[in-house]
């Protein structure tokens, strides 16, 4: 065999969002892009706001000495400062830059803060339905990955999650607003997840860290705001990215926010700086450091998101679909009309609708839409998806 069996097994589970969009690569081909309507993949299609464009323009305008070099692993002092400043206002938490560690976007984050924290065999507590790259990471440090139901309204069954954890717990990975539910946990939950942390904490006398995927954090709806982990839990760690709050999946550029209370600080901040240099990110790219460190606080228009969100809801509650409305993110989680959710999802593909199962979330009988598209894509595919609904039901 020419690669690793190991990978080779992890391919053959690897994700259905590349799967199904690739399928729609052939389909775009063959009946043209606008006869296709793909809602697989969470690429954002507003364009980042003016703000970023007027700071890309000015700093690669300027003659500033090794502009393209290297830096120090942690990122540019002066944009650690200022994201800090911006999360200490958010959190109310005294942030300085040494808690803030740049990396090659929100993956790059995860990737750097479980190898730093992880040994062999220690085990990450995941909610599902879930982000199923999750697992790879985990994998990639030696972990394993203990799956949890969440509630039938996709909130956290916090119970589920206390009766998961084992002497071999080292963390709790959560994902707010949710891929792939759009659901925004709230403050109660987070509450009750870090006064389970802390008790078991206690029982295994151990640190066991909540870590939080945050690139949905400024996408939140309908008055809701997505609440800080930090403010309950002192063991937290936030990774983040620019992908989908300013429009710039393709520049990867994240990074790593550490509780100021964090146990044994200055250990966890230089394992993940150095994590971050030795996983081959080495550092998170130099001019979108400089260009973000600038735009503290902008963000795309989210009404537009949420505008897009109640056009598709109000199509598919016609149509005759049940789901729960998702509260941020740009994901809609609907239930399948049958219960094999890839043999649903494959009908839906004849009427040239592209949507991802909910079997690669670990959410068997759903099916995810990513509804960061054209207002036109999802317009004309409302008339699609009443008619596979209808298909299914004789």
């Amino acid at each position: 065999m020419p690669i690793s069996k190991k990978i080779n097994g992890l391919m053959t589970r690897s994700s259905w969002i590349r799967k199904m969009f690739e399928e729609g690569l052939v389909l775009k081909k063959q009946y043209g892009a606008d006869s296709v309507f793909d809602f697989t993949l969470g690429n954002p299609n507003l364009p980042p706001p003016p703000e970023f464009s007027q700071a890309l323009i000015e700093i690669a305008s300027q003659n500033i000495p090794g502009k393209h070099g290297y830096m120090p692993n942690a990122g540019y002092p002066e944009t650690r400062e200022a994201i800090a400043a911006y999360l200490s206002k958010e959190f109310s938490i005294p942030l300085t830059f040494e808690h803030i560690v740049m990396t090659c976007g929100a993956a790059g984050a995860l990737n750097v803060i479980m190898k730093t924290i992880l040994d062999a065999g220690d085990e990450v507590i995941i909610p599902v339905p879930y982000f199923v790259e999750y697992e790879f990471y985990v994998d990639n440090a030696g972990g394993i990955t203990r799956l949890v139901p969440t509630k039938e309204d996709f909130s956290l069954d916090l119970d589920a999650i206390k009766q998961a954890f084992t002497e071999r717990t080292r963390a709790v990975l959560i994902n707010t607003p949710n891929n792939p539910t759009g659901r925004v946990y709230d403050e109660e939950s987070i509450k009750g997840l870090a006064d389970i942390i802390e008790e078991k904490g206690k029982i295994y006398n151990k640190t066991v860290y909540l870590v939080s995927d945050e690139p949905y954090s400024e996408i939140v709806y309908d008055g809701k705001k997505a609440p800080s982990i930090m403010k309950y839990c002192k063991d937290s760690i936030i990774a983040s990215s620019y992908s989908k709050c300013l429009s710039l999946p393709g520049e990867r550029i994240g990074y790593i926010a550490l509780h100021p209370e964090l146990s044994e600080l200055q250990e966890v901040i230089s394992g993940t700086i150095f994590c971050n240099r030795i996983l081959g990110f080495i550092n998170a790219p130099a001019l979108m450091q400089r260009v973000v460190s600038q735009i503290q606080g902008v963000h795309v228009n989210v009404e537009e998101y949420r505008r897009k969100r109640d056009l598709l809801c109000d199509g598919l509650i016609t149509g005759g679909y049940s789901f729960a409305k998702p509260e941020g993110a740009f994901y809609l989680f609907v239930r399948s009309p049958i219960e094999d959710d890839v043999k649903y999802v494959r009908t839906l593909q004849k009427r040239r609708i592209l949507t991802t199962p909910g079997s690669g979330f670990g959410g068997p009988g759903y099916f995810r839409i990513a509804y960061c598209v054209d207002d036109t894509t999802i317009i004309n595919s409302i008339p699609g998806f009443a008619e596979t609904f209808q298909e299914c039901l004789k």
